[in-house]
């Protein structure tokens, strides 16, 4: 059935099915609806996912056709819809459109390129082994609460200059956003914390700048205001850690349960890259995201497109598009993982870099690591937007040596 002839059966990405298997989901919307498909967010958040790599590619590359910023959609939900704070409409790039998105991502693209790779590096390397040490003794650890979720905000703080005391309650407030729940929170009351630790963090660098990407921001010739640093802050966090933990954790996943990745770990020969390379094609870290609300009603490669309705590319589903199943993907960067267009992002070399050395780093300390339960009892978050475990047990012999910082 058409839009235009009344409501479509549409799809729910959220609740266990899904986060089981959401692959089965995409195959089946693919065999139903071909390249885009009606689908709900959330209870009442109805969308079209574009899961056809083709479509993919040239909804992001149109901003014409199909822009950013849903104000008329986000109207229609209630304040407390899981999906909101997400999808929320706000003044930062990814929002934005025209000349104010170039205005803003010249700020953040300009301000990450003057990120020295070999102070990123040491950053990564020291926090890695930071947190190695803090279970190395112990012979098991969860590789998601102990390692992979941290890591990637300890990184965050010392590039923009953050206290750990801000960068801990902007990572609550991230990880209740993307859950929906998290550590007692809903997602309306995360979001309000959100903003609440990005403007405490402009004001400290207001006072005290420094030598990082949140000074350098403040600095630009665009002359960013308060309100302004605050939300771009919040994209670049959100941005730089939750996908940041899921590219760790799934890398991680994959090396160890693998063969054709795995090997012989101890052996020093570690394929971390071609790791990454399949993870980013088969399980991107963002699953699906990257709303555009065309302004008016349109047909779309064969589909009919309502105005104001949010148009969601699935990087998860388009990568696995029977179309690019014959590609090599073994240093193929084709992959959409990253997005595209005047939108993609603008930090993909340092999220590799900061992932690559973080699984390196801990599988140089704990060579004998191995997954604690079969890769099948794995279990992953519920929720349309992130492929992200809920946990990553692993155990390995004790480590008697600690990491030695000089």
């Amino acid at each position: 059935m058409s839009e235009r002839d009344g409501a479509p059966e549409r799809t729910k990405l959220y609740g266990p099915e899904f986060a089981h298997d959401p692959g089965a989901i995409y195959d089946r919307l693919r065999a139903e609806h071909g390249e885009l498909a009606p689908v709900e967010l959330a209870p009442g958040a109805d969308a079209t996912l574009v899961i056809g790599y083709d479509a993919a590619l040239e909804v992001m590359r149109d901003p014409g056709t199909f822009p950013r910023g849903g104000l008329e959609w986000q109207s229609s939900l209630p304040p407390d819809c899981p999906v909101l704070p997400i999808f929320m409409d706000r003044p930062n790039t990814l929002s934005a459109n025209g000349p104010v998105h170039a205005r803003l991502r010249t700020v953040i693209t300009d301000s990450l390129a003057r990120v020295d790779t070999f102070a990123l590096r040491g950053y990564v390397e020291t926090s890695a082994n930071l947190l190695i040490d803090a279970f190395a003794g112990k012979g098991e650890a969860d590789l998601i609460a102990d390692y992979a979720r941290p890591l990637p905000l300890l990184v965050f703080n010392e590039l923009f200059g953050c206290p750990s005391e801000i960068g801990d309650r902007l990572l609550r407030a991230v990880s209740g956003i993307f859950d929906g729940a998290y550590d007692g929170l809903t997602a309306e009351e995360a979001n309000v914390m959100l903003g609440k630790a990005a403007r405490d963090l402009v004001a400290l660098k207001r006072e005290r700048p420094g030598a990082d990407v949140a000074s350098w921001m403040m600095s630009h010739p665009a002359g960013l205001d308060d309100e302004e640093m605050a939300e771009q802050l919040t994209l670049l966090l959100g941005a730089g850690t939750e996908p940041e933990q899921n590219l760790i954790a799934n890398g991680l996943r994959l090396l160890l349960s693998d063969d054709r990745f795995g090997g012989d770990l101890a052996g020093g020969s570690l394929p971390v890259e071609d790791a990454l390379d399949e993870v980013l094609w088969t399980d991107p870290p963002m699953a699906n995201f990257g709303a555009t609300y065309p302004r008016r009603d349109l047909n779309f490669r064969g589909h009919w497109l309502p105005a104001h309705l949010p148009v969601v590319i699935s990087y998860a589903a388009a990568t696995t598009d029977p179309s690019r199943a014959a590609a090599e993907r073994t240093g193929n960067r084709a992959h959409l993982a990253f997005a595209a267009g005047p939108h993609g992002c603008p930090a993909k070399g340092q999220a590799r870099v900061i992932a690559s050395l973080a699984i390196e780093a801990l599988l140089d300390r704990l060579p004998d690591l191995e997954l604690a339960v079969p890769v099948g009892e794995l279990q992953w978050r519920p929720g349309p937007i992130h492929r992200a475990l809920v946990e990553l047990p692993v155990s390995f012999p004790v480590e008697e040596a600690r990491w030695d910082a000089r």
